[in-house]
């Protein structure tokens, strides 16, 4: 695998054409280096620091409901509750989050996947979305897409920030820093605490689901030389959380009167350290060791279905090298070695902890191109091989994108296709029941499901960008993604048929559709934002019979057919320091599965497990932002101006109408 990665990089560096136009940068992830937009045949949407230093919300989450096309975020409850994005309707698992190039998915979850309830926007800077298949640059599971998450680094001279906002549900959020630096070093030191009363995420009783969330994040540069530079990232979030748990039958409780008062504490961080060495102009090292690490701990409550205290530990360790190589202004490659090793550690019932583990090794390259003066292409490839799936499993991915560009330069065609591939997750291959042997959950007895091997998936994806005049921008693209072998069959492996196990489900599942964005400012006073998302999806793992694609009942769960986001802001005339945004979303029933608390309606047996529908809902928000004295920023949210009952998750309520007043000031 490294010889064909060798051949292919010597090719394109002895057979590479040269062109002579300047292409104007403009730093995005799409290819692990900075590259213009306009050479991008992937769709990308991009949230500035700009964009974060205006936003008032919480929570990342919430601003990424709104932002972006192709992208449905669902909560089970209020803030700090189990939340997820998922990309193209595809299941959240298949969407990978990085954090400063840290990879944010935990070892310790069932399908390796990554909750976004605990990233506060106080120490975001920008992220940046990929919608597509990227499988041949981020691996494992990003056939959806990935969304890398920068945090705020310091620049030269000395700056100091302080944030205080308070609202509904007695909540209030604090966070300060100090950055600064010089030519060689910079570095950045912020904190925060946030903490609410909440609300009930459950939707049939009144008591309060607290959280608390207390934040980390600091950056260190030095440069020790023109050829030679330093840099680290650290995030830590140490959480609190009160929530209410679903009943999976009459046995654990589930009953008009039981309250749900569940406890979970939480710390999730991300470190990494790197070392850049460019030897020559044109080529660049990047040597890097990074670690995710993710505890998790459900602790034993009264009248709760937690009998004693669970405990999940996710740990990775990734040992990375990265080369870039530019030939010239218009060609250049990325190519790199990858090593991650993760590590899941689960007592449950506190009856001892468990671990298992696996690794994965990686080689990749990807190639970008001015192939004529106005056409830009990329190629790219990743080999995989995973240490214990399928008995040592390889994979690998490809990805190609095209560019064209008029000569006007305010049309832009673009398109990418793609393969990927998961592999099966710690938990999918070691932690199963068997009735027979003993096996369960880990235990002495299990060993790992050998045959087991990677989802796989092929996607494609084409649009137009249009800006129609300087008022006027557009961008239509059409996607198509399918994914086969699905991991997501339990099934009887005993004698008996009582035992249960991951396997690969002979299915395909698809979902396409379309992403509309539209940018139009009316006038001085008017700006108006508009998104749209039709999605079109069917649940191969779980409806065997194609014919039912266009059945609202084989769509994939918590995937609206039809999302509509539309923002509108007014500067008021007269009063440049004062603007008002409001945020209106409009979003389509959806299937999800039933939960045994239907129980309390009066259902029984099995009833529970039965598809529910998610009611479509319009929800506005209201946002109002005064600067005053050119140094304080001060704000009024108010969340769910019309106090509409909604849920993106059955039997879990969204927030009320709730109210967010504060202060920024940077100094």
């Amino acid at each position: 695998m490294i010889l064909r990665v060798l051949v292919f990089f010597y090719f394109i560096l002895f057979s590479s054409s040269a062109f002579s136009d300047e292409i104007p940068i403009i730093v995005i992830s799409a290819s692990k280096k900075p590259q213009s937009l306009s050479t991008i045949g992937t769709s990308t949407t991009i949230l500035d620091e700009k964009f974060f230093n205006k936003s008032t919300e919480y929570f990342l989450g919430d601003v990424l409901s709104t932002s972006t096309t192709g992208a449905n975020f669902f909560q089970s409850g209020g803030h700090g509750t189990a939340s997820a994005i998922q990309l193209r309707g595809m299941p959240k698992r298949y969407t990978t989050v990085y954090i400063d190039g840290v990879k944010m998915s935990d070892p310790s979850s069932v399908s390796n996947d990554f909750d976004f309830n605990n990233i506060l926007t106080s120490q975001v800077s920008r992220v940046e979305i990929l919608k597509g298949n990227q499988g041949s640059v981020y691996g494992s599971g990003a056939i959806g897409g990935t969304i890398h998450i920068t945090t705020k680094k310091g620049e030269p001279g000395f700056k100091k920030d302080i944030n205080y906002s308070t609202g509904s549900h007695d909540t209030h959020n604090l966070s300060g820093s100090v950055s600064g630096g010089n030519e060689k070093s910079t570095y950045y030191v912020g904190l925060q605490r946030f903490q609410t009363d909440g609300i009930s995420a459950i939707d049939h009783n009144n008591e309060k689901d607290r959280y608390r969330n207390n934040g980390l994040v600091a950056s260190f540069s030095n440069k020790f030389a023109d050829t030679l530079e330093l840099q680290s990232n650290t995030r830590v979030s140490e959480t609190y959380l009160q929530y209410d748990s679903v009943c999976v039958s009459d046995a654990f409780g589930c009953s008009a009167t039981r309250d749900h008062s569940e406890e979970a504490d939480g710390v999730e961080s991300s470190t990494n350290i790197s070392l850049i060495h460019k030897p020559i102009e044109k080529l660049t090292n990047k040597f890097t060791v990074a670690n995710t690490y993710i505890k998790r701990v459900y602790a034993a409550a009264p009248s709760s279905e937690n009998t004693a205290q669970d405990n999940y530990y996710g740990d990775r360790y990734a040992y990375l090298y990265q080369g870039n190589y530019n030939f010239n202004l218009d060609n250049s490659i990325v190519f790199g070695l990858e090593r991650e090793d993760d590590q899941m550690g689960l007592n449950l019932n506190e009856t001892g902890r468990i671990d298992s583990n696996s690794y994965v090794t990686s080689q990749y390259f990807d190639y970008q191109s001015r192939i004529t003066k106005n056409l830009y292409g990329t190629f790219g490839a990743r080999f995989d091989e995973h240490s214990i799936a399928g008995g040592g499993s390889n994979e690998d991915s490809h990805r190609a994108t095209l560019a064209y560009v008029f000569d006007d330069k305010a049309t832009k065609l673009k398109s990418s296709y793609g393969t990927g591939y998961r592999f099966p997750s710690l938990f999918e291959m070691f932690y199963v029941f068997n009735a027979a042997n003993g096996c369960q959950f880990g235990g002495a007895n299990c060993t790992a499901v050998g045959h087991t091997t990677a989802e796989t998936s092929r996607s494609y994806d084409f649009g137009i960008e249009q800006s129609i005049n300087p008022n006027l921008f557009i961008d239509l693209t059409y996607f198509n993604v399918k994914y086969f072998d699905a991991l997501e069959g339990w099934a009887g492996n005993d004698a008996a048929g009582s035992g249960s196990t991951t396997q690969n489900s002979p299915s395909t599942t698809k979902s396409q559709g379309l992403e509309f964005t539209s940018k139009y400012k009316l006038n001085k006073m008017f700006n108006f934002g508009f998104n749209y998302t039709y999605t079109q999806t069917y649940d191969g793992a779980e409806y065997d019979n194609p014919a039912n694609s266009n059945s609202a009942g084989s769509q994939m769960v918590r995937v609206p057919r039809n999302i509509m986001n539309l923002i509108t802001n007014v500067k008021v005339p007269g009063y440049k320091d004062l603007d008002m945004t409001v945020r209106t979303k409009w979003s389509d029933e959806a299937r999800d599965y039933g939960t045994g608390n239907a129980n309390r309606n009066g259902n029984t047996g099995n009833s529970q497990y039965n598809d529910a529908e998610l009611e479509s809902y319009l929800v506005n928000d209201l946002s109002i932002r005064y600067k005053y004295l050119n140094t304080y920023n001060l704000f009024l949210d108010i969340t769910n101006v019309f106090d509409k009952k909604y849920q993106t998750t059955q039997d879990y309520n969204q927030m009320d109408r709730s109210y967010n007043f504060g202060i920024k000031k940077t100094y």
